[in-house]
């Protein structure tokens, strides 16, 4: 199974679903697509005036799918179209999405999760939640648009010790970090994130949409870096994902996928 995103309509509130059973909602490729579905159609509903993203089953987003990776992240090309694409492709859509974000979030709250919540524009965390991006440890970077957009979020001494060091931390790191805007039991998430979501609903909707279009207009654009380095043998292809057939990042997804620790 792929995974899905669920989304549910309740009036003004809007119910968007991370699910993939059994992987703690790892973020596969055909989730990546239907959450830029998700969020393209949200837009598009006049009268949406919150959304809530939250995980499956106690757990936000554990990162990506690494099962999947064998089959495209060797070849830069196919690599470069998954992040640019599949990736950028559904957080764009839920940057450009004018209707109020809340982001419930539970458990593990790892790489792609830490993405999607860096979208949102309210972030509620049970004491149970965790954060990283610990893909060092795969033998592979963040894309640069992806780290530039978690560097703006939760901030770049944050950011570089997920990134260079693989830590991963807690609820209050974040909060104290401002990425966070409270932090809760897991028995009190739920309701509290449903009672700030309906505050945001009862508000002016138009109000709420413009706020945000100024909030984007404040922020630089997200380009991706101009790296130093040529990559000649690597004709039209962003030399951002040149490393994609290199001996550490086979060495990384593969010993993940064989449950052993890699030989860097």
């Amino acid at each position: 199974m792929a995974g899905n995103i669920q989304v549910v309509k309740d009036g003004y509130l809007v119910w968007v679903t991370l699910d993939h059973p059994g992987k703690f909602n790892a973020m596969s490729r055909a989730m990546w697509r239907a959450l830029k579905g998700a969020f393209e159609g949200i837009q598009r509903e006049s009268d949406a005036r919150c959304v809530i993203i939250r995980g499956a089953d106690g757990h936000f987003c554990a990162g990506g799918d690494i099962a999947e990776y064998p089959g495209f992240r060797f070849d830069a090309q196919q690599l470069e179209q998954f992040h640019e694409e599949d990736v950028w492709g559904g957080l764009q859509a839920m940057l450009d999405c004018d209707v109020p974000i809340v982001a419930q979030i539970d458990g593990n709250c790892m790489g792609a999760g830490v993405e999607i919540a860096s979208c949102c524009d309210l972030r509620i965390a049970s004491t149970l939640a965790r954060f990283g991006a610990p893909i060092a440890r795969l033998g592979f970077p963040m894309a640069p648009r992806e780290a530039a957009l978690v560097a703006q979020a939760v901030g770049n001494t944050t950011a570089r010790a997920m990134l260079l060091a693989a830590e991963v931390f807690d609820a209050p790191h974040m909060l104290a970090r401002d990425f966070l805007l409270k932090v809760l039991p897991q028995e009190q998430l739920k309701p509290y994130t449903l009672d700030l979501a309906q505050r945001v609903a009862a508000l002016a909707p138009q109000a709420a949409r413009l706020n945000k279009q100024a909030f984007r207009a404040l922020n630089m654009p997200l380009d991706p870096v101009e790296y130093a380095q040529e990559a000649p043998e690597l004709i039209a292809v962003n030399p951002a994902y040149a490393y994609a057939n290199s001996a550490e990042h086979r060495e990384g997804i593969a010993a993940f996928l064989d449950k052993r620790k890699p030989n860097f």
